[in-house]
């Protein structure tokens, strides 16, 4: 069955750090552009990184929302079929669910454009 299994999360303080996992059972990550997203209560779903797929120079790329930039890092580890979402110095406005999502490319992958998407996985920021 192919889909994509989210990990980590939870309740952290702010300034800590966090880093989310987004794992593909049933096919080969790097064959498909991750996104990351949130959704917090009462807010539009937000994008925040993507990562392209390889190419055939197993070139890669990433992108960031300007809004979260410099906290992000996103990151990919095909040993482990695994995309990662590493975020930094967590603030009172992170708080949302995250999850992740696969499509063909990073211009179309998005909150209700994919081709798998994660369940999802709280994130809480409170001290």
């Amino acid at each position: 069955q192919e889909q994509l299994v989210q990990s980590g999360g939870g309740l952290v303080q702010p300034g800590a750090s966090l880093r989310l996992s987004c794992a593909a059972s049933g096919f080969t990550i790097d064959r498909y552009a991750i996104g990351w997203f949130r959704q917090a209560p009462g807010k539009e779903r937000e994008g925040l990184a993507c990562i392209t797929r390889k190419d055939d120079r197993s070139r890669q790329n990433k992108y960031y929302a300007d809004s979260v930039s410099g906290r992000l890092t996103i990151s990919r580890d095909n040993t482990k079929n695994t995309v990662y979402l590493q975020i930094n110095n967590l603030k009172p406005e992170d708080p949302a669910v995250y999850f992740c999502a696969a499509d063909s490319n990073c211009l179309r992958v998005g909150p209700n454009v994919y081709a798998f998407r994660g369940q999802g996985t709280q994130v809480t920021v409170s001290s």
